[in-house]
């Protein structure tokens, strides 16, 4: 597994890139309400990106997926379509999913939305779903294997009374969209990967109300829930540090929560 150890400048063109996904996502919140279409939310992303900050949408056309975000409703687990047939309604759970590149460099992040007020089982869910990408960031550190973060994602989400998605996983990301290595959100075989300072990846655990399996639409590329239980997901893009990792697409909303910082350290 040959796994890119970034340098400091080419950490600092990452931390433009990211700098400039987060934004989109918080752009578009106020959006983010009853009567709009998830392909309107979709356009509205496009021309910012394009429009305001001069990026390249990296979703749009790769490996011939049509749109520059993904937005996944409800039951659908990852790699939403846009719609404009999908009309936001109240209790509606969706995620979000940007990716821009920026002089050659690319920054992903997601994060979920809640349509109004959703019912108690939906809302636990989303919450628990950003806590569990909390607990995979606070396990970075050098040092320690890859699949420990694995391990403490599947065992939070777990102790929540939900599932870990298996076909689906956190990856490395640079001057690429993705390589190595594999960032899995449960606990198995990593190879003998251990974790060094100045690798670069996503940690993005998507968790199910209901049971962990999964099917393919017929489009090729969204994914649903096989039980239709909903599903949620938070992604951060991060760089292992000398003490713990730099969170490079955190939030003002986050740090002003105190639930995470910028800099996380393991301790």
């Amino acid at each position: 597994m040959n796994i890119p150890i970034r340098t400091a400048t080419e950490v600092e063109k990452l931390r433009e890139a990211c700098k400039l996904a987060s934004d989109v996502l918080v752009m578009i919140e106020p959006y983010v309400k009853e009567g709009i279409s998830t392909g309107e939310l979709n356009r509205i992303c496009h021309e910012y990106m394009v429009n305001e900050q001069k990026v390249i949408p990296a979703c749009l056309n790769y490996h011939g997926f049509p749109y520059a975000t993904c937005i996944s409703l409800n039951e659908v687990v990852c790699h939403g379509f846009p719609n404009d047939e999908k009309i936001l309604k109240k209790g509606d759970i969706l995620n979000i999913d940007v990716t821009v590149i920026k002089d050659g460099y690319f920054g992903d992040n997601s994060k979920m939305y809640v349509v109004g007020e959703t019912n108690i089982r939906s809302q636990k869910l989303v919450e628990a779903a950003q806590e569990a990408l909390y607990v995979g960031l606070r396990t970075v550190k050098p040092g320690i294997r890859l699949n420990e973060i694995g391990r403490a994602v599947q065992q939070y989400t777990e102790a929540q009374g939900f599932s870990v998605v298996r076909e689906y996983c956190g990856h490395g990301i640079g001057t690429e969209f993705h390589c190595d290595p594999q960032v899995l959100h449960y606990y198995a075989d990593d190879g003998g990967v251990i974790l060094k300072e100045g690798m670069v990846f996503t940690i993005e655990p998507m968790i199910n109300a209901g049971k962990k399996e999964v099917r393919l639409m017929g489009d090729g590329w969204t994914v649903k829930t096989k039980d239709r239980s909903h599903s949620a997901q938070y992604e951060h893009q991060i760089v292992v540090t000398k003490e713990g990792c730099e969170v490079m697409t955190i939030r003002d909303e986050e740090i002003a929560e105190g639930r995470i910082s910028r800099m996380m350290i393991n301790v």
